[in-house]
């Protein structure tokens, strides 16, 4: 499909939205601010319950209303303000559902978004199939309402601000370390004195070089980010519609050359339909267009060159006055050379004939396109002429997303100046060969094609019939789908049937089972299906008659067991499959040599599937008409038949050693427990004349690997068996080796290919083997965080609204391992090198001596690198003013309006702050602070 196909139907999309807008303008019966009250609802599997009626596992969010307090720029910004745990599940790699239709959230701006659910129970998600086995994420997008025509038009525009650099020693500096660096190695200085006098001077920066990468000469310390969206909705009884047209441009950090004209855009339309075919049928179309372009440079990645190239590689530009008049030849070359940018040439060398600076400019340009065309069609049937309270309901969704890149590559010459003095002042006598050419071919390259296609289709009968105090519900659902990337052999697919059948008497207790019959294509014939069965129970205490007056609105406890088929956690679709390769050894049979082939895995046709057992309690109550909420919920979950290959399961003849050889095969071992907790609490009340709210938000959690093949690991130290599932694993330091002595009397650390010196890393020999190897690895900590937290505080006075959001996390361990601290061979240093070990400053040294070769030894994970990753950050301020209404009075254009300012990201508290804010090979973080306003016609 040709793109303009997609400018017209998002052409024609907009225009029938907005005829059949001024249709129902003369057929609503109600005017367009008359809105029928609802109760609030949350969205579970495949249908909606009272709030008051959901059972304690899942967390829903009105985005209409957040959004009207705090522009998010991602759909799931701020969460840890309203969710408890924020997005994150117990295993992560939770399914993203958005309008039913599995699909990437970065597709999908916050402002389209009617609600989210997190359905982090085993219970919630089991009749999603083994594909929402940790986690399902439900998004439904706004759909048009019956009244007037109502427009609504939002504008926002910002800065991106950044918060840090990393920080690099000059020229000088540099150089002094790198000799020290040598003499370490036993080498001879690189660098003499007088040279580093010279760039140490400043005296000539272009036959001095000391390069700074993150000069406001190339780059920019704050760049803009603008969107405007609009959205049309309306209708009457018999149809309703919606459309959402937006766009928004992201600029970039760059400020030269073709680099600057770097940038990232959107622009989609969303639109939707509900049609009430008849009294008993109903229909739904969706569809929505996408358009991202993304500009670039060609050439090195800048970021990652800026954290390895040493200040006085080479001079990036230099000016053309230096060279001496009568370099006649050197006069010449420039004046044939195509790229003399602001009177100065390219600087380069024999060993680097480009340099990444120099790509900003002249290395040509990129831009990548991607089209994303959605669609999804529903049918509703209401079949209580049948049998009351029976529906059916049917939904089929297509997806194609189509990529591509365009791209001008050229090259450039660079000349490395042969410098001279003359009557004390430094000219460029000459150039030595950089063997590069000017070469611009005005020839557009295509490349990096991409075609995906997703489709999905569910069909399902529901059944909710009340008799006096007596609910009685069930679904019975076929669901799945089919996803094709480019590049992948084996499609994406999932399929399954289920039924769900709930009960409850006078909205007091509750019964809910769901049974899912999953199917999968990652296991063998005979064992792609399993059956996953959930049941939950529930008591709402405040419905009781000993609890009649008094503050309780509302509590609610359950208790739910889930036993969920997992094929998330298969990873590949030839797992049960044996496999053979040819070795490159030859054998002859008579006058004929051929090469021979050996098994490489063996055949598992009884692996199954991973299984996740899970247990959880909760409770949720509201006290003083709401006035005080709060929920908790526990789980504990068990997951079993973890795939492994069965080394040490099997016997020796099983696997050979030349030719290698194996027909050892996998099998489900592996046995691992996560348990936590998630609580939540809010405050609602009018204290004088300010609306206050504040939500406070927590989870808990940890891991066991409850059941490891460790046979390979002869310390009970080293076994992964009752160890952390996420845990960080290396080396216990002592402190640096002394001398030579100290080196001679501890065990050998030849193992990681370095020649131990005064001043590395010396580890403990946790054997006691005289050895340091993997062997003496321990566990370090944990690298996900067991205490995660967030805070939402809102106030309204007078048609002002403040909000805030903080978060934080404590008792994570990370690892120093960026190129800030792990500095070798001849990349640049960091200002972290100022404290290395000396042997003047061995006992306050917090990074090993300096060495040019790998370092190996002491670029090892071990606890020398480790730190916490305590954190607490304001997040999100934004102060909002919606306009009196009197000011709209008898304007038949504006109804209403609002104006508002924000900052995100703005602040942390971290002992670790500035490493945590720092990129090293990457762009940097930034601040975001925005103006917007919105106005509804």
């Amino acid at each position: 499909m040709k793109i303009s196909k997609y400018k017209y139907l998002a052409a024609a999309l907009c225009t029938a939205n907005v005829a059949m807008a001024q249709e129902a303008t003369t057929e609503a019966a109600a005017s367009d601010t008359a809105k029928l009250t609802k109760q609030a609802k949350v969205a579970l599997a495949f249908r909606e319950v009272d709030a008051s009626d959901a059972l304690v596992g899942v967390s829903t969010m009105s985005y209409r209303d957040v959004i009207e307090k705090d522009y998010l720029t991602y759909p799931l910004s701020d969460l840890n303000a309203f969710v408890p745990g924020g997005a994150s599940t117990w295993g992560g790699s939770y399914l993203t559902l958005i309008d039913g239709v599995p699909r990437d959230i970065n597709n999908i701006k916050p402002d389209e978004i009617e609600t989210v659910s997190f359905l982090k129970g085993a219970n919630a998600v089991a009749l999603y199939g083994s594909h929402a086995s940790k986690g399902v994420l439900l998004i439904t997008t706004k759909r048009g309402e019956e009244g007037d025509i109502r427009i609504q038009a939002r504008a926002n525009t910002g800065w991106h601000v950044d918060k840090a650099y990393p920080k690099y020693l000059s020229s000088a500096e540099y150089m002094v370390l790198y000799n020290e660096a040598r003499a370490n190695d036993g080498l001879d200085p690189l660098y003499s004195s007088a040279d580093i006098y010279h760039y140490a001077s400043g005296e000539n920066p272009y036959r001095y070089p000391s390069v700074d990468f993150y000069s406001s000469e190339y780059i920019k310390k704050a760049y803009n980010r603008t969107d405007a969206t609009a959205e049309i909705d309306g209708g009457n009884e018999r149809a309703r519609y919606y459309t959402n047209i937006s766009f928004y441009n992201v600029g970039s950090h760059f400020k030269v050359g073709e680099a600057k004209k770097s940038y990232t855009n959107r622009f989609s339309v969303r639109g939707n339909v509900d049609i009430n075919i008849t009294d008993y049928i109903s229909a739904r179309v969706d569809a929505n267009v996408t358009f991202y372009n993304q500009r670039g440079y060609n050439g090195a990645n800048f970021w990652e060159a800026a954290s390895t190239w040493r200040p006085n590689r080479v001079a990036p530009f230099v000016p053309t006055s230096f060279v001496s008049p009568y370099a006649t030849d050197a006069q010449k070359q420039l004046a044939a050379a195509s790229n003399i940018v602001d009177g100065q040439f390219l600087g380069g060398t024999q060993t680097d004939p480009s340099n990444v600076i120099a790509d900003l400019y002249c290395a040509g340009c990129r831009k990548s396109t991607s089209r994303q065309f959605q669609f999804e069609t529903g049918l509703d049937v209401d079949l209580s002429p049948l049998t009351e309270g029976l529906s059916f309901h049917t939904q089929f969704g297509m997806d194609f997303i189509n990529g591509y890149t365009q791209s001008y590559s050229n090259s450039y010459k660079t000349f490395e100046p042969i410098w001279s003095s003359s009557n004390g002042e430094d000219v460029i006598v000459g150039f030595k060969d950089t063997a590069t050419k000017d070469k611009h071919t005005g020839t557009q390259n295509l490349g990096e094609s991409s075609s995906n296609q997703l489709y999905s289709l569910d069909a399902r009968f529901n059944y909710d019939r009340t008799f006096d105090e007596h609910s009685i519900g069930g679904i019975a659902v076929l669901r799945g789908f089919q996803h094709r990337r480019t590049g992948e052999y084996h499609c994406e697919s999932d399929a399954s049937v289920g039924f769900n059948v709930h009960y409850d008497f006078a909205k007091r207790y509750f019964l809910d089972f769901t049974g899912t019959v999953a199917h999968t294509a990652k296991l063998a014939e005979g064992h792609r299906n399993a059956f996953s069965p959930s049941v939950t129970l529930g008591w709402n205490i405040a419905k009781e008659s000993f609890l009649e007056g008094s503050a309780l609105n509302d509590l609610m406890l359950s208790v739910s067991a889930s036993d969920i088929a997992n094929d998330v956690d298969i990873d590949g679709y030839t797992k049960y499959l044996g496999s053979f390769s040819e070795t490159g050894a030859w054998w002859a049979w008579t006058d004929q040599s051929q090469q021979s082939t050996v098994s490489k895995l063996g055949s598992n046709e009884d692996l199954d599937f991973v299984r996740n057992r899970e247990f959880s309690i909760g409770l949720r109550g509201g006290l003083l008409d709401n006035t005080y909420t709060f929920t908790v919920s526990a789980y504990l979950n068990k997951q079993n038949g973890g795939i492994i290959s069965a080394e040490s399961k099997m016997p020796e003849y099983m696997r050979t050693g030349y030719p290698e050889s194996s027909f050892v095969y996998n099998i489900n071992y592996n046995e691992d427990l996560r348990k936590g907790m998630e609580f939540s609490l809010g405050y609602n009340k009018k204290i004088g004349e300010v609306d206050f709210s504040a939500f406070v938000t927590g989870s808990l959690y940890t891991t066991e690997a409850t059941k490891r093949d460790d046979t390979q690991y002869k310390d009970a130290y080293q076994r992964r068996e009752g160890k952390f599932i996420d845990g960080v694993w290396g080396y216990e330091c002592l402190g640096f080796f002394k001398d030579a002595a100290d080196i001679a009397n501890s065990p050998d650390q030849s193992s990681f290919g370095q020649t131990i010196k005064p001043g590395d890393l010396k580890y403990k020999d946790q054997n006691g083997d005289g050895m340091i190897d993997t062997k003496d690895q321990v566990e370090l900590g944990r690298y996900s965080n067991p205490f995660e937290y967030g805070l939402g505080l809102t106030a309204k006075y007078s048609g002002f609204t403040l909000f805030v959001a903080c978060d934080g996390a404590v008792g994570a361990t990370a690892i120093k391992n960026n190129k800030l601290y792990w500095m070798s061979g001849d990349d640049k240093y960091s200002v972290e090198a100022r404290n290395r070990w000396t042997k003047e400053n061995a006992n306050s040294a917090t990074l090993p001596r300096l060495t040019t070769t790998a370092a190996q030894n002491n670029r090892q994970t071990s606890d020398f690198w480790t730190y916490k990753t305590n954190i607490f950050d304001i997040s999100k301020v934004q102060l909002t003013y919606n306009l009196p209404s009197t000011i709209f009075e008898g304007n038949k254009v504006l109804s209403a309006a609002q104006v508002y300012v924000s900052g995100s990201d703005l602040i942390s508290f971290s002992k670790e702050r500035e490493y945590e804010e720092t990129n090293v090979g990457f762009a940097p973080q930034t601040r975001f602070y925005n103006l917007g306003v919105k106005v509804t016609f």
